[in-house]
């Protein structure tokens, strides 16, 4: 009985080996079957299963449906002649350089808080909430956070810490995303301009930059695979450009179309492929054929047809948010390529003299300071317009823009207006109880005649608050804890944001003006102070509050931009000079061609 159970047994175990052989060839075949094989080709079954068909899924394979044949070339020729930007400072004295060293301590030990609060509690993640710790993922769910701020790292001298972040970008796959929709625009400016801007700060020393740089650059890019070239700027990754056709939306944001020119130049500069820049070049070239038919001629509005490359019909116009970054890139593009285009000088000087003249505004204001702030105009035709004399914290960013432009173009007269525009700024913070500006505020505009000469009273302030009923203003004016000249304060957030300080430093480092160093400080100082958490940075809900409640957000630009102008502002003029890099819209310095 023994050997007839043993003989039985070695049967059954071999009839099951059998089985599986025959079952696993089977799958082989059905796998390798002509059926099989087509669908093995899509990067959509790739990206799901990776591995299952034997090869790496490479964005760089996706077959474009709508290839450029002629690729528009990186400009090449001797550099044009650009003026020296920055100041020359003078030699600072002892107690000078003790003061600025304290400041510069202070803010590197805010980043330093903000960054372990981060690792502690977000490592990879995109943001860490300042209040509860969670992490909190918008942003790819790469490490917005990480990779915003390595080149904060490497300025503040934290060599350590950058060694220990590079090291965590392997980690990163840029071949997918757990977000279904990906925004193109923040995506660029956060993580391709913070990887390049490492490589280069670096000394391009860690090629895993430029690689993962080249990785994200070759997935933006398919974004642009649109019959008319025009970037997909809300991605559906998925749908779009891995299961289907896409094309351009037919409402986009002006800044998320305008603002992709510094990060995929720079890509094309470092790696001699001209396509990125070959993408953002056909955008540009619309911008300046249409520039002259928008209602606002010189000026382009909030909202723009990408689907049918048409950029004139909308009617709103501003240089804040949905806007903004779309005129700073001009000027600066005009730097990244060495002045050998005059196309961005021609935009940006149309647009400046178009923002002059309908959209700065003089706002009403109880020292008679010589202030100028950027509003809002709808135009629906010559006759039927209304300007809104509102300032956005986001808009603040044009005292610096308009600084910089001002000395590379030789007009050194627009250096007034740069100071205008800087003041208004610092009037909308001084002006707010926590020392802090709001997001959104609308003031008196004095612009209601040339003679207007712009003096402060009581009855002008009433009558913009509430039709000169001086009774009724009071009321209004107590109930929002408005301060004079202000007409009403639409959003009362601070949400950690850079732009204020961002024009303080380009001012600063263009004119060597020490006032606003210390104007600078008195900034960081209110923030530091009702901001901080155990955790962190959180944003403000009011600042019209001494002590405002707290929000539990800190977006990654307060590391990568914000504590990185406060930084610059106190560190001494040659790091990071603005004769060498130009910085981003998420201030990541970028090496200006030599």
């Amino acid at each position: 009985m023994v050997p007839l159970l043993r003989r039985w047994v070695f049967y059954t175990v071999a009839a099951f080996i059998v089985l599986f052989l025959l079952t696993h060839a089977f799958q082989l075949l059905k796998h390798d079957s002509p059926h099989h094989r087509r669908k093995a080709k899509s990067p959509i079954d790739r990206l799901r299963h990776p591995g299952l068909f034997g090869t790496k899924f490479e964005w760089k394979n996706v077959p474009q449906r709508h290839p450029v044949e002629n690729l528009t070339l990186l400009p090449s020729g001797p550099l044009v002649d650009i003026p020296q930007i920055q100041h020359d400072f003078e030699a600072e004295t002892y107690d000078q350089r003790v003061q600025r060293e304290a400041r510069l301590a202070e803010v590197k030990q805010a980043f330093e808080h903000s960054w372990e609060g981060y690792k502690k509690n977000a490592w990879l993640q995109d943001e860490v909430a300042p209040v509860s710790g969670k992490p909190h993922n918008g942003f790819g769910g790469w490490g917005a956070t990480l990779v915003d701020s390595l080149d904060t790292l490497w300025i503040m001298g934290l060599k350590k810490e950058f060694a220990i972040a590079v090291a965590e970008i392997r980690k990163i796959d840029f071949t997918t995303t757990p977000l279904e929709e990906l925004n193109v625009f923040e995506t660029t400016i956060r993580y391709l301009g913070g990887l390049l801007s490492a490589y280069d700060l670096s000394g391009h020393k860690h090629k895993i930059l430029l690689q993962k740089a080249v990785e994200l650059g070759e997935m933006l890019y398919v974004a642009f695979d649109t019959p008319n070239r025009m970037p997909v700027t809300r991605w559906d990754w998925k749908n779009g450009a891995l299961g289907g056709p896409q094309q351009a939306a037919r409402f986009s944001l002006l800044a998320e179309v305008g603002s992709l020119t510094l990060e995929f130049t720079r890509l094309s500069q470092l790696t001699g492929d001209h396509k990125y820049y070959d993408a953002v070049a056909r955008i540009t070239d619309l911008f300046a054929d249409q520039q002259t038919r928008t209602k606002i001629p010189g000026l382009f509005a909030t909202l723009i047809d990408t689907k049918n490359a048409d950029f004139t019909r909308d009617t709103t116009f501003s240089l804040g948010g949905m806007s903004d970054s779309l005129y700073e890139y001009l000027p600066k593009q005009h730097l990244m390529l060495g002045g050998r285009n005059e196309q961005y000088r021609t935009l940006y000087e149309s647009a400046l003299a178009s923002a002059k003249e309908n959209l700065f505004f003089r706002p009403l204001n109880k020292g008679n300071q010589d202030l100028l702030i950027s509003g809002t105009l709808k135009r629906n035709s010559a006759v039927r317009q209304t300007f809104t004399p509102e300032g956005e914290h986001l808009s603040c960013f044009t005292g610096g823009m308009v600084a910089l432009a001002a000395k590379m173009f030789r007009q050194t007269h627009e250096l007034e207006t740069a100071r205008q525009l800087v003041n208004g700024c610092l009037w909308a913070y001084e002006s707010m109880p926590s020392g802090i500006g709001p997001e959104i505020f609308k003031a008196v505009s004095c612009q209601v005649s040339k003679e207007d000469n712009c003096t402060f009273t009581n009855d002008r302030w009433y009558q913009a608050v509430a039709m000169g009923d001086s009774e009724q203003a009071q009321t209004i004016i107590a109930r929002d804890n408005l301060a004079p000249g202000f007409v009403a304060i639409k959003d009362s957030r601070y949400m950690l944001r850079p732009e204020a300080i961002e024009s303080l430093f380009v001012l600063y480092r263009i004119t060597g003006d020490k006032i606003l160093q210390d104007k600078a400080w008195n900034m960081f100082c209110n923030i530091s102070s009702v901001a901080k958490t155990k955790i962190a940075y959180a944003g403000l809900e009011d600042v019209r509050h001494t002590q405002p409640k707290l929000i539990d957000t800190m977006e990654s630009f307060w590391t990568a931009e914000t504590l990185k102008y406060f930084f610059l502002m106190f560190s001494l003029p040659d790091v990071i000079s603005l004769d060498r890099y130009v910085l981003n819209t998420e201030a990541h310095p970028l090496l200006r061609p030599e």
